[in-house]
């Protein structure tokens, strides 16, 4: 998603190296992906490998008055 929006920024981390953030956001396992506002407000968490089509569903779901074109 990050790749066709420029308004979607995406970061991967490496939990051992911060426990810090492992804490934070309460990660049980891998992958997590935690959906962030622009304020740094979590939005949604999506735990463990899903379709596709659900991953870009939860994410549109979770930020309301957006459209999936973006």
């Amino acid at each position: 998603m990050a790749l066709e929006s420029p308004h979607i920024t995406a970061t991967c981390i490496e939990a051992t190296e911060f426990p810090d953030l492992v804490r934070q956001y309460g990660v049980t396992g891998v992958p997590k992906t935690v959906v962030l506002s622009a304020a740094g407000d979590v939005l949604t968490e999506i735990l463990g490998a899903v379709p596709e089509e659900q991953f870009v569903a939860q994410i549109v779901q979770a930020a309301p008055g957006e459209s999936a074109a973006g």
